[in-house]
């Protein structure tokens, strides 16, 4: 039970580093994109550093005329 929520407390914070060293919090977040890959590193915590680059393309909907 000690190990399980180490690891969950643990695994976000590792992702958010690896998001901090690749300098995703440093630019303006100008679409969906940035925001999907940023989340994406977080979730993907420790697979970071094994090779892991996680990266999302996503569209949002444009208004109707």
């Amino acid at each position: 039970m000690r190990v399980t929520s180490l690891v969950l407390i643990l695994w976000p914070i590792v992702g958010s580093v690896a998001a901090g060293r690749r300098k995703y919090y440093t630019a303006p977040v100008e679409n969906c994109n940035q925001v999907a890959t940023i989340a994406v590193t977080i979730l993907a915590g420790p697979l970071n550093y094994l090779g892991t680059n996680p990266k999302i393309d996503c569209q949002t909907p444009q208004p109707s005329k």
